[in-house]
């Protein structure tokens, strides 16, 4: 009989609990480190639902049509194998979460309701209301829960992942952490580790995404060795409340149930806005779009809000243009009554009505665009067979580049090339986390590891390696104020890396950035205590943070074209010749080193998007010609 073996899962979202859920049930320990109570992660703040093309609707949906409009919103960017797998397992995912007790809503048949997203001619979303998310969550944490009380899983909550634990032969043997209440750092061994710590919205500031969504997680992998792949891909969402704090977001199902984006034809119209007639409004993705309308991809729509915007068309030349369902209400003609609009949306409704004071059902949503997802991460493998069909028993499923060392969700770049579609976030976690346990079990079998065989020394080195950086950082007293340097990079990051880019202000932001990490060394931490220190762990995901913007920026910087999220005012055209390629960014003490990865095309040759517009066709057509004309470029070194 086989030694038990124990893989650590740093992260306690959807993918996290997936893997280790499958993890589990193949006989092996786990340990879930996660910074917050595991029901707290984000995953819980998703929305609209998760994508499979089960077709109860009879519209011919099918795995393979799935797969070609994620392609298609991902610009061609995604490695095709992967993304043929998750449309594949997507079906079954969602009868797998539907048997778990998951509260999808039905049909008057007692059919699972299906609802279209963004970037689809089909209905194809599979939803819980508009609290999705939390559900999903829920549903996997009570399976996890069960191995929990047979003392196959141990969750670690409240605990702050710090960097890899490596053997001689660079093999991923644990990790170290800290206890975010006592202070305490401490190494765990491990036969392998799988990363599931989500995205880095935090970075540009008020996004969409929690707090504690730093990419601090990523960003130390990154520095220890991992690749990171597609760092320049930031998808920002279409549509969110912006606010002081954060960007709360407004999901892609109000649209995908006929929500309709507008503005008044005349910016300064004083009227309330459910007696602006149609005439006066301007729907200006009907408009550029007939066939796709308000459901283009989300890099088509938030870009075409900002346009608009910075045109000043926004209602009363603000940064806001109108969301609106009240036509979907009976009192103004619509097929719905509050009651049928609640069951499909009151999660997000209420999110709107309890921090604007206006029910959205009789006015229209002010809604603008925000950082909502990170599209690159950390590079991971994949296999096929000798027939190129996916193997599941190959170790370097979801692998990074250093062994034993594995990535799933959010945290890594595979399967939505430069722009997410709407709904496959949740997807792409739970297959991510199914595929990272297959992979981590195939690597058990063959590496012959033992978790009490990982070097006592290794463990002790990177204890005290962690403990001393942080004591570092807690004794410093020089003159910056952390927080008021991370308003700076977010700063640095929205207006020079955000949804219009330039190189000369990417150039820009290479410096600033330099700067920035500079200062970040010479913070005045005021509080030195030993327990619940908050002031040491933010200065010390900051300083991560400048880390992985360098990559974010520097990516932005070497890929001259656009596509998918980077629209790039000196190179507006896509270029597959010189630009279907992965962007990997190495770390170094000077800064990233990029190499480049040719994209697997096997089932579909790359083409224009099938969409009437991209983002050169938006700005001629709303700004004209002369908008993208006279833009310099300065030329740096890759």
């Amino acid at each position: 009989m086989a030694a038990q073996r124990t893989v650590i899962v740093v992260g306690g979202g959807l993918a996290g609990l997936m893997a280790a859920m499958k993890l589990a049930e193949s006989g092996n320990k786990v340990k879930i480190f996660s910074l917050v109570p595991v029901k707290r992660s984000h995953s819980v703040c998703a929305q609209g639902g998760i994508n499979g093309a089960v077709n109860l609707r009879g519209e011919d949906d099918s795995p393979y049509l799935h797969f070609e409009d994620t392609i298609t919103g991902g610009d061609f960017l995604n490695h095709q194998p992967p993304v043929m797998r998750m449309a594949e397992r997507a079906p079954a995912i969602i009868y797998l979460l539907d048997r778990m007790g998951v509260p999808f809503n039905r049909t008057s048949e007692g059919l699972l309701s299906f609802r279209r997203f963004g970037g689809t001619l089909k209905h194809r979303t599979a939803y819980a209301g508009a609290t999705t998310g939390q559900q999903l969550l829920y549903a996997l944490d009570e399976q996890v829960r069960r191995w929990e009380a047979s003392n196959m899983v141990e969750k670690f909550e409240g605990w702050e992942f710090l960097g890899i634990v490596k053997d001689n032969e660079g093999r991923c043997r644990g990790i170290t952490a800290q206890n975010l209440r006592t202070m305490e750092i401490e190494s765990f061994a491990a036969d392998a580790v799988i990363m599931a710590t989500g995205g880095n919205g935090v970075i540009f500031g008020r996004s969409t995404n929690s707090i504690i969504n730093t990419g601090a997680a990523v960003s130390i992998c990154y520095q220890q060795g991992v690749k990171y792949g597609n760092p320049e891909m930031v998808q920002i969402h279409p549509t969110a409340i912006p606010g002081e704090d954060k960007c709360r977001l407004i999901s892609e199902s109000v649209r995908g149930e006929g929500g309709r984006i507008w503005v008044p034809r005349d910016p300064m119209d004083s009227r309330r806005p459910t007696d602006i007639p149609e005439s006066d409004r301007w729907y200006v993705c009907e408009e550029l779009d007939p066939v796709y309308k308000n459901l283009l991809s989300r890099d088509l729509v938030s870009f075409i809000i900002y346009c608009v915007c910075r045109m000043d068309r926004g209602i009363q030349k603000r940064q806001q243009v109108y969301l609106d369902i009240t036509q979907l209400h009976h009192s103004r003609g619509g097929p719905y009554s509050r009651d049928q609009i609640n069951d499909k949306l009151e999660g997000v409704l209420e999110i709107y009505e309890k921090f604007m004071r206006e029910d959205p059902i009789e006015l229209p949503m002010r809604i603008y665009p925000a950082v909502h997802y990170t599209m690159g991460g950390l590079w991971v493998d994949y296999n096929l067979d000798g027939e190129g069909k996916w193997n599941v028993d190959e170790p370097r499923n979801q692998m990074t580049n250093i062994p034993g060392l594995y990535a799933a969700g959010e945290c890594e770049f595979q399967y939505h090339g430069a722009n997410r579609l709407g709904a496959n976030a949740l997807l792409a976690c739970l297959v991510g986390g199914e595929i990272a346990a297959q992979g981590a079990n195939a690597y058990l079998r063959e590496a012959g590891l033992g978790s009490d065989s990982t070097p006592a020394s290794a463990l002790a080195e990177a204890t005290k390696e962690a403990q001393g950086k942080y004591d570092n950082l807690r004794k410093s007293n020089g003159k910056e104020n952390p927080y008021q340097l991370h308003d700076e990079l977010a700063n640095i990051m929205w207006n020079r890396c955000g949804i219009w880019r330039t190189q000369k202000e990417l150039v820009e932001a290479q410096s600033l950035l330099a700067d920035l990490s500079e200062r970040a060394h010479q913070c005045n931490l005021i509080d030195d205590a030993g327990w619940t220190n908050q002031a040491v762990p933010f200065t010390r995901a900051l300083v991560n943070m400048i880390e992985q913007s360098k990559a974010i920026v520097g990516g932005a910087m070497v890929r001259e074209e656009s596509r998918g999220a980077h629209f790039k005012m000196d190179t507006p055209e896509r270029d597959d010749n010189k630009w279907l390629r992965t962007t990997l960014a190495t770390w170094t003490g000077k800064g990233p080193e990029f190499s480049f990865e040719e994209i697997d095309t096997r089932y579909i040759a790359p083409r224009a998007r099938k969409y009437r517009i991209n983002q050169i066709k938006v700005v001629k057509e709303l700004m004209g010609d002369a908008a993208l004309a006279g833009v310099g470029a300065a030329k740096v070194d890759a």
